[in-house]
Parts: C-alpha cells; structure tokens; sequence
C-alpha cells in the first residue's frame, strides 16, 4: 500500500475523531448556554472567559472521580459496553463528505463508496448493543429496565429512520453519498421531501434518547437507566456516545436533506463548503437543544405507540409516494 495513502487515511482518521472529542466538548457548552437564553438563565460563566474553559474543567472532574465496578457485576461486559456504544458515533462521520474536491484532494475519509447510507444504518445500530449489554452487565434491575426500553425504542425508531433515508436514495438513484450531495446543487431535497426530512429529524432524536424521548430515564425510579451504576470516565463514555450520536445525525441529515457542503460560490472557492455544512450542523443542533427545552418527556407506552401507528405508516406512505413520482417522470 502506498505509504502516503496511508498516511493520509491516518491524519483524516485523526481530524474526524477530533471533530467529535471537540464537538461533545463544546456542544454540553453549547447546549447549556442556549438552555440558559432559552429559560431566562445564565448558564456557565465561570470557568475561563465566557465560561468557554467549562467543558474542560468537567473533563478534569470526571477523570479524577473514582471508578465503581459493582461486585455481583459482569465486570467485562460492564467496562466493554460503555466502548460499544461510543464507538458507532466515532466512525460514522467517515462516509460524510466535507466540502468539495480541492485540487484533485478529497475533504472526506471515505465518502466515495457507493453503500454510504448502508453504511450509517449498519454501523448505526451497533449502538443498540452496548446500551443493552451496560443495563444487564451492572446486575441492577433499574438499570436492566432502563437498557431494556432504550433497546425498544431504538429499534422501533430505526425502521422509520431507515425509510426516511430511501427518498434521497431514490432521487439521486444512488447510495453513494457524494453523489447524493451532488444531485442537491440545484435543489435541496428537503424541499422534495419535508415529510422525509421531519421523519428522519423525529426518529433521530428518538434514536439518540433525547428530550423528550429520554425513555430509559423514568421519573418514578428516579435513576438515570440503563448507566446508573456507571462512574467517572466510563460515565463520560455514555455522554460522549449521546453527543457524538447528536452531531453525526445533524451531519446526515445536513448532507442528505440540506445540500451538504454545496452553498453560493462553493464552485468557485471550495474552502467554503466545510463552512456551509458546518453552519447548517450548528443550526440544527439548535434545533435539539430547543426541544429538548421546550416539550415534556412523554409516556412510554404512548411513544412506543406513536413509533409504531405514525412513524412507521407516515414513512411508508413517503416511500411509496416517492417512488410513484419517480417512476412517473422517469416514465
């Protein structure tokens, strides 16, 4: 293998895993800080200038709190599943593409293959695993129920995501995302599909157990589910897995529904495009943080419910309508 190709795979590797160690960092500020505008607060302010150094001193905190292993736990279950769950958020960023080519050299580690958005659902519900396996491993019954309903709600979800992600498919006639965001230079396909784009946008946030589908957190156990027995470190894993899970799907969702890294002037300077995606990222993490303060956590049996009779049906019924439209103007 060429030593400079390989070299290159290194450091692109290298700047997607910092993308997401940064962005969980500065996204728990972000949301804090925008949870305080919104609630009339002031939010962190204390730790260096503008409260930027928060995240950081959290960090500290966390590294030097002490580490608890239950005695009647699976003690390798228990360390292993905190490193499943964050891993699918760490390389599922490694099939979006950045911005455009510059100089023949691609903004992107492999966004070039033509299974991409395989790829995201496959790797993406390789986090069902260790949500699951932390809530049986810690041998806590509460922990056990909260990793039960995650593992429920996610996979309810994930079918409704799935189809949401077939209109895209379907109207750039390919999987390859490069490709996707290419076919969007003229036109956004949100514009096509607002009911794809508001599925997708619903069961993504499912997905990810945010407000207010922060499920596995029940209000009548008052434990925090399926890592309640977690402590320091393996703690922040989970945090970690939440965040970064919260900017891979404003990634997708910014590259197959929002035109990606394509803007105004993009063909002409390229270096724009990385910022065009990174606004539109921003702009809809927003979006999470507004609900997650604004809407009530709602029941479980009527989330499940709404998964199932809405979701589903609504994201069958987009499939099909798509499919009809594109047969009929191909026709």
């Amino acid at each position: 293998m060429d030593i400079f190709l390989l070299l290159e795979w290194t450091i692109k590797s290298v700047v997607i895993i910092l993308i997401i160690l940064g962005g969980f960092a500065y996204l728990t500020l972000y949301e804090r800080r925008a949870n305080a505008r919104i609630q009339t607060r002031i939010g962190p302010n204390r730790a260096g200038p503008w409260g930027l150094l928060q995240p950081i001193a959290d960090a500290i905190k966390l590294i030097f709190k002490e580490e608890l292993i239950p005695e009647k736990s699976d003690k390798v279950l228990f360390i292993l599943a905190p490193v499943i769950t964050v891993v699918p958020a760490m390389i599922l960023l490694a099939v979006i593409p950045m911005g455009p080519d510059i100089l023949g050299f691609k903004i992107g580690l492999a966004d070039g293959i033509n299974v991409g958005v395989l790829y995201i659902m496959a790797v993406a519900s390789i986090a069902v695993y260790g949500i699951v396996i932390a809530g049986w491993a810690s041998n806590n019954k509460y922990a056990l129920l909260g990793g039960l309903r995650a593992t429920a709600q996610m996979v309810s979800y994930e079918l409704s995501l799935a189809l949401a992600l077939v209109g895209p498919i379907m109207l750039a006639n390919t999987m390859n995302i490069r490709e996707i965001v290419v076919a969007q230079k003229g036109l956004w396909y949100i514009i096509l599909q607002p009911l794809g784009f508001l599925i997708y946008f619903i069961a993504a946030v499912a997905e990810v157990n945010r407000a207010p589908f922060d499920m596995p957190e029940a209000e009548q156990e008052l434990i925090a589910g399926y890592h309640v027995e977690y402590s320091g470190m393996k703690f922040a894993l989970f945090f970690m897995a939440e965040y970064g899970k919260m900017i891979v799907i404003c990634f997708i969702g910014a590259t197959l529904f929002l035109g990606g890294y394509w803007g105004p002037f993009v063909d002409q300077v390229p270096l724009l495009g990385p910022i065009y995606l990174f606004v539109k990222v921003v702009i809809l993490l927003f979006v999470l943080i507004w609900i997650r303060a604004t809407f009530p956590r709602i029941r479980y049996d009527r989330l499940m419910a709404f998964g199932w009779k809405i979701m589903l049906p609504a994201a069958l019924f987009n499939v099909v309508v798509t499919a009809a439209i594109v047969l009929l103007l191909e026709g």
